[in-house]
């Protein structure tokens, strides 16, 4: 996207600095409502015992507010990109934040069950239009070349509202209460809409984009036959299921069920639990830029580095679940929770895969498939812990493990498919390695390959 208010080219060094500066600020203004996205993303993850509790619902149901929130996120994410073409990330970003606040003011007032569910639903939508939008901007600020560490540093510094959303958010539930909290909450994304909107240039939509609901309707049938196109490669479907498997268990943990799990089931403080979160979230930002790195020295190791990282979370849950009839060593459970955070950046590595096996034209579709994957696994480890928790009637240690055992089930499908398309990945590569093509890396076959 180009602004159209953008700076004339002036090539002193004087004026570079400046238009450096300037794109830096108003790309600082566009994170902080990711960063805000990201807090409002997690909040639940800290609130979940007093949401039951105000509520008076069950696990299941309690679990039904991460379906809703990621549900509509995911579905969210390839309608962002028609809209941000449309409208440009400025109007979206403003949408975003007062949708967002919105949600958060109906969540923070919400007497009943049906109208919170309502809350958190408009709270995704809110959060579906942030990270898009805030790249497409960025794509309007920056040179092409520095734009890979922009997207890089777009996402560590969100994760930042994941910090926010642990020790802080604690301690403002329990010296403000629940409303207060949640009013406050939403204030600030208000704020940040009304920043986006006096600091952010205009910008233009892309030529040609849809300004009729038939010609929307013809743009959205060609997403559909990019989707379809995207899919049918097999480094797609690889990525999909590296997105899938890796984040599946860190999403349910850090949205909805880390800090009951850690309370309840391993007897846990609330402010310990809440430290836990909290250092998973500062080793998930520790990890992101080395994993970066390694896979861009390093691209054959991709796909083997996030299978090591995912069967070391599977096991280490399957013997913290299986072997020991009594609470665990809180540090056996700190450290497996430090594993499972890592999660959250070697899923990252999906959208590599999604960037170099899809040709230009619908490489943006393809991450955009891939970015579903997570989200779907979160959903469905979610929702896997609250109905095993509601079938088993308790919120023993016993009962925590149980319904963990089947969110952990879920991860092991998701390695197993990841492994299976790993394998047609490499065939697809060998194969146009055989036939003197150029390939996203040079691979060695082995015994093991396929064909």
């Amino acid at each position: 996207m180009v602004a159209s208010s953008a700076d004339p080219v002036d090539p002193r060094p004087a004026g570079l600095w400046r238009r450096r500066r300037r794109a830096v600020g108003r790309w600082s203004v566009a994170v902080a409502v990711y960063l805000l996205a990201v807090f409002h993303r997690t909040s639940l993850g800290v609130a979940g015992l007093q949401a039951a509790d105000r509520f008076h619902i069950s696990p299941s149901q309690l679990s039904v507010f991460a379906l809703l929130q990621l549900g509509v996120y995911a579905g969210m994410q390839i309608p962002t990109g028609v809209l941000v073409d449309r409208y440009g990330p400025r109007r979206l970003l403003v949408v975003a934040s007062l949708t967002m606040g919105l949600a958060q003011a109906l969540f923070a007032v919400a007497g009943s069950y049906p109208l919170a569910l309502l809350a958190r639903a408009v709270l995704g939508l809110g959060d579906a239009l942030t990270f898009v939008s805030v790249l497409r901007f960025a794509a309007g600020q920056f040179a092409p070349r520095r734009y890979p560490l922009i997207v890089a540093a777009t996402g560590t510094l969100g994760t930042v509202g994941n910090v926010v959303a642990t020790l802080p958010l604690t301690a403002a539930l329990h010296s403000l209460g629940w409303s207060p909290t949640f009013l406050i909450a939403g204030s600030l994304s208000v704020i940040a809409g009304g920043l986006v909107y006096l600091l952010l240039p205009a910008a233009r939509p892309l030529p040609g984009g849809p300004s009729t609901p038939s010609e929307l309707a013809a743009a959205l049938g060609r997403v559909g036959r990019r989707v379809r196109s995207a899919w049918r490669l097999p480094g797609t479907r690889a990525g999909f299921w590296l997105h899938f498997t890796a984040m599946s268990l860190s999403l349910m943990f850090a949205v909805l069920w880390g800090l009951p799990f850690l309370v309840q089931g391993e007897g846990m403080s609330r402010n310990a639990a809440s430290g836990v979160l909290l250092a998973s979230v500062l080793v998930a930002i520790a990890v992101g830029p080395p994993v970066g790195v390694l896979i861009g020295r390093f691209p054959a190791g991709r796909i083997p580095l996030a299978i090591g990282s995912c069967l070391l979370t599977v096991a280490g849950w399957y013997v913290l679940l299986a072997g020991f009839g009594r609470p665990a060593p809180h540090w056996l459970v700190i450290g497996l929770v430090l594993i499972t955070a890592t999660g959250g950046p070697v899923s990252g590595i999906g959208f590599a895969l999604a960037r170099d096996y899809n040709g230009p034209g619908i490489v943006g579709t393809a991450t955009g498939v891939v970015n579903v994957a997570g989200f779907v696994a979160g959903i469905a480890c979610s929702l896997a812990v609250g109905v095993g928790l509601s079938l088993s009637g308790g919120t023993e240690l016993t009962d925590y493990r149980r319904a963990f055992a089947v969110a952990v089930s879920i991860e092991l499908f998701g390695l197993i498919q990841l492994v299976r398309w790993w394998l047609r990945a490499r065939r697809f590569v060998l194969s146009a390695q055989a036939r003197g093509e150029q390939t996203p890396v040079a691979l060695v076959r082995h015994r093991w390959d396929l064909g």
